[in-house]
């Protein structure tokens, strides 16, 4: 019997299958949040990739601006 204020602890197997549970959430929310991740990096890598081609075009575009700059001035 026990005194009274204390809780009585739920038996062994209940606490088993209470952590089972609880891995099977933890690793469903793992799951999810790891694809979330894995799509916002996919994303990143193609606007990153994007981001380098327009560099590359303002180069280019830069120096042609250059080059007719040279032409005109001389």
């Amino acid at each position: 019997v026990p005194e009274p204020g204390r809780a009585v602890a739920p038996p062994l197997g209940q606490v088993s299958e209470l952590a089972e549970q609880l891995e099977e959430q933890l690793f469903q929310s793992y799951g999810f949040h790891n694809r979330l991740v894995q799509e916002r990096l996919q994303a990143l890598a193609e606007v990153m990739q994007r981001v380098d081609e327009v560099q590359a075009e303002l180069r280019r575009i830069c120096c042609t601006v250059e080059a007719v700059y040279e032409d005109l001035c001389l």
